[in-house]
Order: C-alpha cells, then structure tokens, then sequence
C-alpha cells in the first residue's frame, strides 16, 4: 500500500490505518482504491484473524471525501460515476472481507468515514466521538450501495434522518441510533479495539468466518437450501473442534489452527 493507507501487523492481528493526519484523513480517489486493496489482501491471508480499521491519530476516524478534490475529480456525472465505481469497489471489499472487521474510531466519523465504519462488524467509538452524513448541504446523494450497509444496521427510518436533516450527533446518539457497538472513554478506544480484537482473535477462525457469512446469509429473505443449512454442521469435521472441545474438557486453553 501507499502511505496513504497503511497495513500494520501483530500476530493474528491486522490494522488499516486511514494515514492523512494533516486532513483529518479525508478520502481521495487514490485512498478509496488503495483500502479496498488493503481489505481485500487481507481478507485473501489465512493468517490474519482480525482487521482493525482506524484513522491515523486521534482528531479523526474520517470527515468523508476531500471536498478540494471535487473540482477536478467529481465536477461532472461522468466523473464521479468513475470514482464511485472505485468507492463502491472497496464497499464490495469490506462486505466480502471473510476476517472480522473492527471499527477502532476517535474523533471526527461523518460522511464516506461514517460509511467505512458502518461496514465493519464492530465500531468502538470515543466519548467525544461525532458522527454524521452532511452531504445534502453539498447537493450530494448517498448512493444505493453505500446507502445499504447503513439502512440494514440502523433501518430505513433512522438512515433517512440521519440523511435529511445532516445533523451531526454525538457518540451516546450514535450508540442508541446502533451505529456504534461500544462507547469508551477517549483514552481507552484504542485499547479496547485491541482487546475486542484479542478476543475475536482468541476464538476459532473458521467459526468467525462461518459466523459472518451466515449473518450476512441471513440478510437475505429467500428461504435457507438444504445445502446451506447443512454448511452449519461442517465445523463439527473441522481439527479446531478436536481443538476446541477436547480444550474445555481439559480446561486449557485452546490453539485453534483454523482446519
């Protein structure tokens, strides 16, 4: 990746980092195309277990889209039908990314950085945390594939508040409106996304993915395939039961290999 999204590593452990601090790591083309890059590398890596997403510092998850870059990059419709081909590649990225996706968020979340969080399965906001979609004050339309993830975790009717009035709200909102999973003191985020981490990380990872996939399954209202239902009794064959179960029984704890 370039140094506008940087991918650094502890173990199991992955985290994206949103890396334009002096721009309150505002989007650009260039970082739309290199996260989705980043998600889906990783999501490609049996060794990773967890990815943290995050803005590099602490005034700042992300405001959204660098509007200076309007001028020459999103001035006209077929201009931005192109860079939101790009921004909606990396929204696919994140919804196939089969690792769990921690949203690790200080500061400022509003706009195209509120999207990227709502995306993740997990969002650990900051007590001074701020979050918002502004964009009818712009003539600005959320499109239909970034408008999804934020309809299924919040419903239509908040999504349409949040929308149509641009109001900008505060992390105890945001937790009530479900766009947030966990509030923490600001100095304790970044240690809290670590731990949440930790524990995804602690679990068998092929349960972590079947877990995602059958919650995702489940958005879907057509009635589940025999074949599908099925799929929930193959961890039984898996070496990570073996490990798991024998485990407890032992009461140790265990070293899942992910087989």
């Amino acid at each position: 990746m370039t140094d506008l999204v940087l991918i650094e590593r502890a173990g199991a452990i992955a985290t994206v980092v949103l890396n334009r601090p002096a721009k309150l790591n505002a989007f650009t083309k260039a970082m739309w195309r290199n996260l989705g890059a980043a998600i889906d590398a990783l999501s490609a890596d049996d060794a990773i277990r967890c990815i943290i997403v995050r803005g590099a510092g602490e005034k700042a998850f992300s405001p959204g889209n660098d509007i200076s870059e309007f001028a020459t990059e999103r001035s006209n419709q077929s201009q931005a039908i192109e860079y939101g081909a790009i921004m909606h590649a990396t929204v696919a990225a994140f919804e196939r990314c089969r690792h769990p996706l921690v949203a690790q968020i200080h500061g400022i979340c509003v706009g195209g950085g509120m999207e990227i969080a709502v995306l993740c399965d997990l969002r650990i906001c900051g007590a001074s945390s701020r979050f918002g979609a502004p964009i009818k004050n712009l003539g600005l339309v959320m499109a239909h594939c970034e408008m999804a993830p934020l309809v299924r975790l919040v419903g239509s009717d908040v999504a349409l508040e949040i929308l149509l009035e641009g109001r900008i709200i505060d992390a105890a909102e945001a937790k009530d409106k479900r766009l947030v999973t966990r509030v923490m003191p600001d100095d304790q985020v970044a240690a809290e996304a670590l731990a949440t981490a930790g524990r995804i990380v602690a679990g068998a990872p092929l349960a972590a993915r079947w877990h995602k996939k059958f919650a995702n399954r489940l958005r879907d209202p057509a009635p589940l395939t025999d074949a599908e239902r099925l799929e929930a009794f193959e961890c039984f064959d898996t070496e990570d039961f073996q490990i798991g179960y024998r485990a407890f029984l032992a009461k140790q704890r265990p070293g899942f290999v992910g087989r």
